[in-house]
């Protein structure tokens, strides 16, 4: 490989380069010494050619150690050839410190085990790869948990967290990771193995060249806490016990290859309170904290009013309704050793402060919708006003005492690039988040003059330019600012001591690459939308905007401690950054890159990338950035197709409202031929469908047979007839699914509306929204269904009557991939706010209300296992019916997680074992372990044939079990 001989500069910097012969020999030589996977597939590549930076570069090969012999093998090889070595955990980095040219490791796959807990001792043993997530989950149990909180705690590793030195909110009470980490065993670039603790005569030349720069540690070195740029030599000084281990931590992989950890574990806090104080702006509330941290506070987190107002504008007035009075807030946490020591402290600290307003809340589950606004905040913060904005100027930290005069400087100086984003991070610590909206679709020219400027304003105020996320290929360049060329000088030795043949992570740090090398964006070309796609309104109608969406924060990953949620299921299932939706939207950023070339959408790697996508939309819910994958899988199947023969399955699945009236005709010799086993097995492959799974049973009698036979008996209102002006009418649709293969469902969703007091009518004709259509990107299709629908439904709404929706994946089509597709119909807009499901009517979120004198049926002593639909979860919400279960009485426990059907996907050839993996994140598990006489709620099809098929558990819809108990 090539490097650079001096230090890097816009015009004098020589990237590394690798030698492709050496990486062919590399890859034969693990493959046939390592039993772990070494891919070089172009999908895998692109998958790990970018982290949670603005920085693509494509890897030579990606390997997956399975055990820590492993690792020592794969380093020694890459050595031995002069072959980069980048190692990655969750990939996470937002300063591009997991990437690089060469072999990229990743140790999450497998390298994750928790080998042993010391509760005597507060310690714990564990693999790199280890999610920060699993160890608190191992820990909680003797009460400790590990200290640092980032807010990617539920995917980052501690191998990852080791390498940035990273902090968290909390960091005023456990300190860094630094503080945290007992010891670390290490590779070093010359293959030596060694356990770093507080001994450095272990790397021969180190305790001299501690003595050599000794003046120019002690002057530059360790200023304040949240130092975090360079490498930590303060570190290696008498007084910080000459700890080795100290600077591993933070040198971003290098140093050294951690191959396991002895961390430190602390008790968990009693419940602390929850502080918070209101300003009349952000750089007021800055300029309190000096005065706040004499109070010793266990956090204090800093908030704004646009981030706020997004949060508002997002999630809804309710979500920021407990805040006071202000322009700016801290949130604070107070710990005590009781809740009236903390209680006293709390007040104490609203004493000393000079907040216009506060809140006092000693109730944690009162308290967490509090801390929420910060979460959603983060994520709302990268799109100000609607724009992309971009990490890489992340979290600049300055002494807390400085902190509101830097602030204020901050935001003119934004303002003289002509850029924008929202502030807020950890203000205990002088530590500030932002995002800006750089503008990379063009070039990285507006960037690196910010950047520039920026690190100037950070030096000038004694800050660093990373407080807690490292510096990367980010910042790297700007080291110089903030640090004297012999400072600078002896970051080169150092890493010549651990690595002198620059074979690990080369170009970040020492002889780091130019901020403006390698961004991602720039080289992504407009992928305007096309007739009859989706509109991607939000995205300036750019295809390419909107995949950019994902900035790779990789909250699709996260663990949660074992607790399960709805993103990513396949994730969860295959545990395969492959499966992951940030992974899929990398790929399709390689689309829009050119790198698949022209047949692109067609391609394996985007085929590949998609399969196991379940179209569940609950990444547009829970990614802070918004992705939609389920519309980006429907838009690239409909260019991928567009004029040519679909799979089988497609023309089966995709269309199966189709075939369903004559499935209903033909009920009986449908439903005896599926009960044949040899018959069935024999039959389903043909469509494209998994020979093990059973077709549910076709009702010989529609809904809407029912629905004809009760008007004309006059058990039933006709769809014209004039609402009478004692009662409110709404429109009952029932859906494909509902009305041939479980019309009963229907029919209780009518009994109960009519039992509120309501006035009943249901469409004239069959009406579709089109669904299977769109989750297998047959858009034309969906089109003409929903065109239909609108020609139906318009005049409806249009008279007032809003509709309600049986099935709430097909309810969910018309709040949303309705209006993605017709964006210029007013009609779509109108029959999206007037669509409504059964819970949000009786519980008076619609516009028309149950009767006065109507009231829920008790649900006293009724023990219920409840599973959202994926569509119900991230499109219409679940409020309404946990409310109204709950104000029945039930006991309730609720499912986190897909139940991995999800309409078409668990029926086809390929992914039976993801639909069956799926499901045993949080469904299997829920219905065998539920208590005897428990009944199982789901209003989704999908779940309730998920229930049945693999767990002989029938399931009822919300409508059938209050009909039950009327």
């Amino acid at each position: 490989m090539t490097v650079a001989s001096g230090m890097s500069g816009a015009t004098d910097f020589v990237p590394t380069t690798v030698d492709a012969d050496a990486a062919n020999d590399l890859v034969a030589a693990l493959r046939s010494r390592i039993d772990g996977d070494v891919d070089t597939a172009s999908r895998r590549l692109a998958e790990y050619s970018t982290d949670a930076s603005n920085y693509r570069i494509v890897p030579s090969a990606v390997a997956f150690p399975r055990t820590v012999d492993e690792l020592a093998t794969i380093t020694d090889e890459a050595r031995e050839r002069g072959v980069p070595l980048h190692l990655r955990g969750a990939g996470t980095s937002i300063a591009g410190n997991a990437i690089g040219r060469g072999l990229v490791v990743d140790t999450s796959r497998h390298l994750n085990r928790i080998h042993s807990i010391d509760a005597e001792a507060r310690t714990a043993r564990v693999d790199p790869g280890v999610v920060v997530a699993r160890l608190q989950d191992a820990a909680k149990p003797y009460g400790l948990r590990f200290g640092p909180d980032p807010s990617t705690w539920t995917r980052c590793t501690i191998g990852g967290m080791a390498g940035n030195n990273a902090c968290g909110s909390h960091s005023l009470s456990f300190g860094r990771t630094a503080e945290n980490i007992v010891d670390l065993d290490i590779i070093d670039g010359l293959g030596r193995r060694f356990t770093a603790a507080d001994d450095l005569s272990v790397v021969p030349g180190l305790n001299e060249f501690v003595r050599r720069h000794l003046a120019t540690i002690r002057l530059e070195f360790g200023r304040f806490g949240r130092q975090v740029s360079g490498y930590a030599l303060e570190a290696l000084l008498p007084e910080r016990q000459h700890s080795l281990k100290d600077l591993l931590v933070g040198s971003e992989g290098t140093l050294g290859v951690i191959t396991g950890a002895t961390v430190r574990l602390v008790p968990m806090p009693n419940a602390p309170v929850t502080v918070v104080l209101g300003y009349p702006s952000m750089v007021a509330a800055a300029n309190d904290v000096p005065a706040l941290l004499a109070c010793k506070p266990g956090a204090v987190e800093g908030l704004d009013a646009r981030l706020v107002t997004a949060v508002r504008e997002a999630k809804g007035a309710a979500a920021v309704e407990s805040l006071p009075e202000g322009a700016g807030w801290l949130l604070i946490e107070m710990p005590g050793e009781s809740l009236e020591d903390a209680l006293e402290r709390s007040h104490a600290l609203v004493a000393a402060s000079s907040a216009i307003s506060h809140m006092i809340q000693p109730d944690a589950a009162l308290a967490r919708p509090i801390w929420r606004i910060r979460e959603d905040g983060v994520g709302l913060a990268g799109r100000p006003g609607g724009t992309q904005a971009w990490p890489g100027f992340e979290d600049a930290a300055v002494p807390p005492d400085r902190l509101g005069e830097y602030l204020e400087r901050f935001e003119q100086l934004t303002a003289k690039h002509g850029i924008d984003g929202m502030s807020y991070g950890h203000f205990g610590d002088g530590c500030i988040h932002v995002r800006l909206t750089f503008p990379l679709h063009e070039s990285g020219k507006g960037m690196r003059a910010f950047m520039l400027d920026a690190g100037d304003l950070v030096a000038e105020f004694g800050g660093s330019i990373s407080g807690e996320h490292g510096d990367g290929r980010a910042r790297g360049e700007l080291l110089p600012k903030m640090y004297s060329p012999a400072a600078i000088e002896a970051f080169r030795e150092l890493k010549a001591l651990f690595d002198p043949k620059n074979v690990l992570n080369p170009d970040v740090l020492v002889d780091p690459a130019p901020l403006d090398l390698d961004l991602r964006r720039p080289h992504a070309l407009p992928i305007p939308r096309v007739r009859g796609g989706f509109a991607f309104e939000h995205d300036g109608g750019d295809f390419t905007n909107a995949v950019h969406r994902c900035v790779g924060m990789g909250k699709c990953r996260a663990d949660n401690g074992g607790a399960g949620g709805f993103m990513c299921p396949s994730y969860q299932a295959t545990r395969d950054e492959k499966d992951s939706t940030r992974a899929r939207a990398r790929v399709l950023q390689e689309v829009a890159n050119g790198s698949l070339g022209p047949g692109a959408w067609s391609s394996r790697e985007v085929d590949e990338s998609l399969d196991l996508c379940l179209s569940c939309k609950a990444c547009s819910t829970d990614c802070p950035a918004g992705v939609d994958m389920a519309q980006y899988k429907s838009e690239a199947l409909y260019r991928a197709y567009k004029g040519r023969v679909r799979p089988m399955r497609h023309y089966v699945l995709g269309q199966l409202p189709r075939w369903t009236p004559l499935m209903s005709a033909l009920a009986p010799i449908v439903n005896a031929t599926m009960s044949v086993d040899w018959l069935r097995r024999l039959v389903l492959p043909i469509a494209g469908v998994d020979k093990r799974r059973r077709i549910p049973r076709v009702a010989p009698r529609t809904f809407r047979e029912h629905r004809r036979r009760a008007v004309r008996r006059g058990r039933a209102v006709a769809p014209d007839s004039p609402v009478r002006a004692e009662t409110s009418r709404v429109m009952v649709w029932t859906d494909s699914f509902s009305n041939g293969f479980a019309p009963g469902v229907g029919a209780d969703v009518v009994r109960v509306l009519e039992a509120a007091g309501l006035e009943v009518v249901t469409p004239e004709q069959s009406v579709c929204c089109g669904l299977t259509w769109i989750s297998t990107g047959q858009l034309d299709g969906a089109r003409a269904r929903l065109t239909r629908l609108m020609d139906a439904f318009a005049p409806v709404v249009d008279a007032g009557v809003p509709i309600v929706g049986v099935e709430p994946s097909c309810t969910a089509v018309l709040r949303s991939d309705l209006l993605d597709l017709f964006p210029d119909d007013p009609r779509a807009k109108r029959i999206a706010a007037s669509t409504f499901t059964l819970a949000e009517v009786l519980s008076s979120a619609a516009p028309v209300k149950p009767a006065d004198d109507w009231s829920m049926p008790s649900l006293d002593g009724v023990e219920l296992i409840v599973q959202p639909h994926c569509h119900q979860y991230s499109v219409l919400g679940f409020h309404a019916d946990r409310a109204l279960l709950d104000a029945a009485g039930a006991s309730v426990t609720q499912l986190a997680g897909c139940c991995g059907l999800a309409g078409n996907f668990g029926l086809e050839k390929g992914h039976y074992e993801t639909s069956v993996a799926v499901a045993e994140n949080a469904l299997l598990p829920a219905l065998r372990q539920a208590p005897d006489g428990a009944r199982f709620l789901a209003d989704g099809f999908s779940c309730r044939t998920q229930a049945e098929q693999l767990g002989d558990t029938t399931g009822v819809h919300l409508a059938t079990l209050i009909a039950e108990r009327l």
